[in-house]
């Protein structure tokens, strides 16, 4: 006997907003999809972050309706630069250089604003009568018949599934006793939007430091969003320093081929670390995004890892339905965490092993790496590969992740 009761999904940021458009587009109306997250209650959104969207993810928020909303604002990342060097080199030569495009006329990633689409995918959400709560998941009671959820308001749903949104310290992955295998790196990424002279004409640049990588990231106008990975204590002293202090750091870093740089926001640190979840599934339970893994940012990867995880789930619950079975049933379940379970653990060890190669002071491994940077620049197909993967286009890719709707 199937189970169709409601999903819930705990948290509202971008893997859970895209995941209840998934299962509505896939679904209908007829199976209620319910989105609880405190943060649902702060209208517009304040995240000052921006994110690189690669394009299968685009293909996501096209497939569902979001992208359009966000269009006008979001930056195509044209081509991308990589060097090597050390802090006081007078110059960085470009070891490494990627045209942007995927296919003609569509680049591999774009720039957005995370405020920008988390503000279109609840004003998408709520077109689509998908139910929005501004509370917790505060429990919940998973039956082999289904599993009931109570929220912080004190309403219970009888739900086929429960899936845990809700980021990096997962409430529900912890209360279903899901452990993590992982390690907390000796670096902080700092994060700043800044302003320049010069237009940065789309061009992404990965400078790999011995700290850590210093990307910069153009955003829509004269501006560019800096990932900029550092030593813990070296980044908590960097936040702390004045404004003139903290310019003169980041001018060291970011040079002056775009002219005069400011920062026009206030930094931020955040620790760094890696885990992943020894089971990405419990009993009618699902995991995704940061409740599942959390990868270092070397790559680029960590929401298009979690999206690519929503996509892989709304189609393993549509299909379930279309063939009359238990959404929230072990063996549907245990689908989506073949599918996802295999490429996380290959991700994550592709950015320790990059964090490895290029955060620190070894002259030898310098010179290993930028043999095989500038190997992998003299050789087209392999360069058209990276662009593929960097996209999210290689291996099983979902369909949402082919732009089709489910």
């Amino acid at each position: 006997m199937s189970v169709q009761g409601s999903i819930v999904i705990g948290g509202g940021a971008f893997a859970g907003l895209a995941l209840a458009l998934a299962l509505r587009q896939g679904l209908g109306p007829e199976i209620p999809v319910i989105v609880a997250d405190p943060a649902l209650a702060t209208r517009p959104s304040r995240d000052p972050r921006a994110t690189a969207i690669v394009a299968a993810c685009r293909r996501l928020f096209e497939a569902i309706g979001a992208w359009d909303d966000v269009r006008s604002e979001a930056q195509p990342i044209l081509d991308m630069v990589v060097t090597d060097s050390k802090l006081e080199d007078a110059t960085r030569p470009v070891f490494l250089n990627f045209a942007g495009d995927v296919a003609p006329g569509e680049p591999f990633a774009h720039m957005v604003e995370n405020r920008r689409l988390i503000d279109a995918l609840v004003v998408r959400a709520e077109a689509e009568g998908i139910d929005l709560r501004a509370t917790t998941v505060a429990s919940y009671d998973a039956r082999a018949e289904g599993i009931d959820v109570t929220l912080g308001d004190g309403s219970v749903i009888a739900a086929s599934l429960l899936v845990a949104a809700d980021g990096a310290r997962s409430k529900l992955r912890e209360r279903a006793g899901i452990a993590t295998h992982g390690w907390e790196y000796d670096q902080s990424g700092i994060v700043v939007t800044v302003g320049h002279e010069r237009d940065h004409e789309g061009r992404a640049e990965e400078h790999f430091l011995p700290a850590g990588p210093f990307a910069i990231l153009p955003l829509s106008g004269k501006r560019s969003s800096l990932v900029w990975t550092e030593r813990r204590a070296e980044a908590a002293r960097i936040i702390a320093l004045s404004d003139e202090e903290f310019h003169a750091e980041l001018e060291q870093r970011f040079g002056l081929h775009l002219g005069e740089v400011k920062a026009l926001d206030k930094p931020r640190a955040f620790p760094l670390s890696y885990f992943v979840a020894r089971s990405f599934i419990g009993t009618r339970l699902a995991l995704v995004g940061d409740a599942a893994h959390v990868i270092h940012p070397i790559a680029g990867q960590g929401l298009n890892m979690g999206l690519k995880d929503v996509a892989a789930l709304a189609e393993v619950v549509v299909d379930a339905a279309r063939l009359g079975m238990d959404l929230g049933a072990a063996d549907v379940l245990e689908r989506y965490q073949r599918w996802r379970r295999f490429d996380t653990m290959a991700m994550g060890v592709a950015t320790n092993s990059l964090n490895f190669l290029f955060s620190n002071q070894s002259t030898l491994l310098r010179t290993v790496r930028d043999i095989g940077l500038g190997l992998v620049d003299r050789a087209p197909p392999l360069k058209n590969l990276f662009i593929r993967q960097a996209a999210g286009l290689t291996g099983e890719v979902p369909r949402l992740l082919k732009g089709e709707a489910l």
